[in-house]
């Protein structure tokens, strides 16, 4: 019985789906009709289509799943130690200073290749 409200769900899902393309295909073609009204009338529209559209994605099975992901990423990230500001200043000195010296030894192959070449030609 499970496999048979799954099965009904699948195709539920692929018709939502197929509402979320006609509302982002006819945002779409309503903010290109409207090119000449106001800029900001046309963001608000289509923000609200988006969220509109957003939301019945987010009905289906894998719209579920997105959302459950984000809420998962979102308490991983809380769970992530971030550097202090002293370490942050330390170690983006040592790769500017890594930059510095990678930069002035391509600067010297460069250099001593072009006297190479130009001693060659002449």
């Amino acid at each position: 019985m499970s496999e048979k409200i799954a099965g009904e769900d699948g195709k539920l899902d692929l018709v939502k789906w197929a509402v979320v393309a006609a509302i982002v295909a006819g945002a779409i073609y309503v903010n290109s009709y409207f090119a000449a009204e106001s800029l900001l009338v046309r963001t608000l529209g289509l923000i609200v289509t988006a969220g509109v559209a957003g939301w019945i994605g987010a009905q289906t099975i894998r719209g579920r799943a997105f959302v459950n992901l984000c809420l998962d990423a979102r308490v991983e990230i809380r769970k992530v130690v971030w550097p202090t500001r002293q370490e942050t200043t330390q170690t983006t000195i040592v790769v500017l200073i890594v930059i510095f010296i990678v930069a002035f030894i391509l600067w010297l192959l460069d250099w001593g290749l072009n006297s190479a070449i130009s001693s060659m030609i002449g």
